[in-house]
C-alpha cells in the first residue's frame, strides 16, 4: 500500500532538488531550464536528447550530475565503426587456474547509472539500435543471457544540429525512448564571461553529492503519488491528441503545419513529468501550466512539421505553442 502524500514530503522533495541546482550552479553556468529539465527526466526514470553545437557544457553537465547524485558516470563517443559490442559489452574466452577455457562477459561501457552518448547520430543504425532495448527496458542481452542495469538508470544523448555530414537520423523509434529532447543554446557575453574566469580556474568539477541512487528512487516512487485532476489529464490526453492530423477535431495548425503527431508515450511521459515539476516546485498537485511548460521538450522530437511551415520559416515550437493555443479555446 503506497504512503500518503503530505506537504512535509513535498518540501523535503523540492529541498533535495533545490541543494542538486545549487550544486550544478558551481559547474554549469545558466542553462537553468535544461539542468531542471534533466533533473526531471532523471527523477522520472526517463532519457533526454540534448542538441546543442560543440563546446556548451553538455558533457560537464552529465559529470556534474554523477557527482552530485554519487552515480557512476559513463561517456560513450559515438563514431561509424563503433560496434554494438564496443557499447553493451561481449563474451569473452578466458584461461581459469587450470587451464580450462570459460566464457565470461565483460561490461561495456553502458553498465553505468549516468550514461552520456555523445554525438549518438554518428553511429550506424546496427549500433544505434542495440541502445534501443537497453533505454527502454534498462537491460541487455548478448546471446542467451540478459543482465539488468543498476537504477537509476539515465541515457543522455547529444547531437550537433550544424555538422550532418556522415550522420544517421536516428529512426523514429528511438526517438521516441528520449522522455524530453532539450536545445541547449549559446551563452550571452555574461555567461560566457563567467565560464571562462570558472575554468582559468580549474577545468574540473567541484560540485559536491547530496543526495544518492536510493533517495532518487525514492523521489520517482513519491512523485507517483501526485494526483493529477481529471481537467488537467483530459488537457494533457486533447494536447497530445491535437497532435495527430488524422484526428476528426484535431487544431487547425495540426491539419495545416503537422505531418506526422506524437505517440501515447508523449502522452504518458508529459504526466510524468508534470508530477515531478509540481513536487520541485512545492505542490503535491498538477497544474495547467506544467503541462504547458513541458510539452515543447516532450512533442518537440515527437512530431514532424510539414513543407508549409517549413516555408512559412515556422519551427517545431512555435507549431507546438499554436496546438497549445488551440487546445486551450477547445477546451
Amino acid at each position: 500500500m503506497m504512503e500518503e502524500i503530505t506537504m512535509e514530503k513535498v518540501s523535503v522533495f523540492s529541498e533535495k532538488i533545490a541543494k542538486v541546482q545549487e550544486e550544478l550552479a558551481k559547474d554549469v553556468v545558466g542553462q537553468k531550464d535544461i539542468i531542471n529539465n534533466v533533473i526531471i527526466a532523471i527523477v522520472a526514470g526517463g532519457n533526454v536528447l540534448l542538441e546543442g553545437v560543440p563546446g556548451v557544457g553538455k558533457t560537464r553537465l552529465v559529470r556534474a550530475l554523477g557527482k552530485t547524485m554519487s552515480l557512476p558516470f559513463s561517456r560513450i563517443q559515438f563514431t561509424p565503426d563503433l560496434m554494438p559490442s564496443d557499447v553493451t559489452g561481449t563474451n569473452v574466452v578466458e584461461k581459469d587456474e587450470n587451464g580450462r577455457l570459460n566464457t565470461k562477459f565483460r561490461r561495456g561501457p553502458i553498465f553505468a547509472n549516468l550514461v552520456l552518448a555523445d554525438e549518438i547520430n554518428r553511429a550506424t543504425p546496427k549500433t544505434q539500435s542495440a541502445m534501443l532495448e537497453v533505454m527502454q527496458e534498462h537491460k541487455v542481452t548478448v546471446g542467451n543471457d540478459t543482465y539488468k542495469l543498476e537504477e537509476p538508470f539515465f541515457v543522455l544523448a547529444t547531437q550537433n544540429p550544424i555538422e550532418q555530414d556522415g550522420t544517421y537520423p536516428l529512426p523514429e523509434a528511438q526517438m521516441d525512448r528520449f522522455i524530453f529532447k532539450l536545445i541547449v543554446d549559446y551563452p550571452t557575453n555574461q555567461e560566457l564571461l563567467d565560464i571562462v574566469k570558472m575554468t582559468q580556474i580549474t577545468m574540473e568539477e567541484t560540485a559536491e553529492a547530496v543526495i544518492n541512487g536510493a533517495e532518487i528512487l525514492e523521489m520517482r516512487a513519491l512523485a507517483s503519488q501526485v494526483p493529477v485532476c481529471d481537467e488537467v489529464l483530459m488537457y494533457a490526453v486533447s494536447l497530445v491528441s491535437n497532435t495527430h492530423p488524422s484526428v476528426e477535431d484535431c487544431a487547425p495548425s495540426t491539419k495545416k503545419y503537422v505531418k506526422y503527431g506524437a505517440s501515447p508515450r508523449a502522452a504518458q511521459g508529459l504526466i510524468t513529468a508534470a508530477k515531478i515539476r509540481a513536487l520541485m516546485e512545492g505542490r503535491f498537485n498538477v497544474s495547467y501550466e506544467d503541462i504547458d511548460v513541458l510539452a515543447f521538450p516532450v512533442l518537440r522530437h515527437r512530431i514532424k512539421i510539414n513543407y508549409t511551415a517549413v516555408n512559412e520559416k515556422l519551427g517545431v515550437d512555435d507549431v507546438i505553442a499554436k496546438i497549445i493555443k488551440e487546445t486551450k479555446k477547445g477546451n
